[in-house]
């Protein structure tokens, strides 16, 4: 998918300079004129980066950075900041605000290029991270991590079935809550339970001898009398 970088601003002619190599680097451009555009684009558009031409004068930078400010708050996009000012005041304020990166309008095209391709490769790690960390759940030392379909419990590999893992990785995702049978069957077969509760009892015991050290007293994968099981 191709990533879209967002151009506001344009009183220092940086998209001219940079639109032809962006795009030919494989990135979209997007130029908003005004804050409307802007505001648009980001509601409307998925932006992986921001290039913001921002007016920083000696009369007064507030506007500029509440403008920085501002954007940060709504997104955690990365936001490269290129204006004309070069003093080191003006950088220092508007990485506070929440730039990650402020470049002079002068300078070199093919610099910014590279800290554009650079900021983009941050974020897509970080988003990358992220949905990995999302993706490993734990209770206690039993981990799974979604992302490569393992299981571990106190470190040690557990090998499950494809059935196995999808009734484990159920429970564990709802931590504390009863499961019935039915519901188990339902959610792992997507059809509807008729006499599922033998099958159930079948896999939930395998389950247990292989991720429980003594499966009649189980730690982690219990049954609830009457109603069904639960993790945790």
């Amino acid at each position: 998918m191709k990533k879209n970088v967002m151009i506001y601003n344009n009183s220092t002619g940086i998209a001219e300079k940079m639109e032809p190599l962006l795009t030919g680097e494989g990135l979209s451009v997007l130029v908003a004129a005004d804050l409307e555009e802007l505001q648009k684009l980001l509601d409307e558009a998925q932006i992986h980066l921001m290039l913001v031409d921002v007016e920083l004068n000696d009369k007064g930078w507030d506007k500029g950075i509440e403008m920085i400010a501002g954007l940060r708050r709504r997104s955690s996009i990365p936001l490269i900041v290129i204006s004309a000012q070069s003093a080191e005041t003006a950088k220092i304020m508007a990485l506070e605000a929440g730039a990650d990166d402020y470049v002079t309008a002068d300078c070199n095209p093919l610099e910014l290029l590279a800290r554009v391709k650079s900021q983009l490769r941050r974020y897509t790690q970080l988003v990358n991270m992220c949905a990995n960390i999302d993706r490993i759940y734990r209770v206690d030392d039993l981990v799974i991590d979604d992302t490569q379909r393992k299981v571990t419990v106190e470190g040690r590999s557990v090998r499950l079935t494809p059935i196995e893992y999808k009734i484990l990785r159920l429970l564990v995702q709802q931590k504390g809550r009863v499961f019935s049978n039915s519901q188990i069957y339902e959610s792992i077969w997507n059809m509807q339970a008729i006499g599922a509760d033998n099958t159930i009892a079948v896999h939930i015991r395998h389950i247990r001898e292989k991720i429980e050290k003594n499966p009649r007293d189980p730690r982690y994968l219990k049954v609830v009398w009457g109603n069904g099981y639960k993790v945790g």
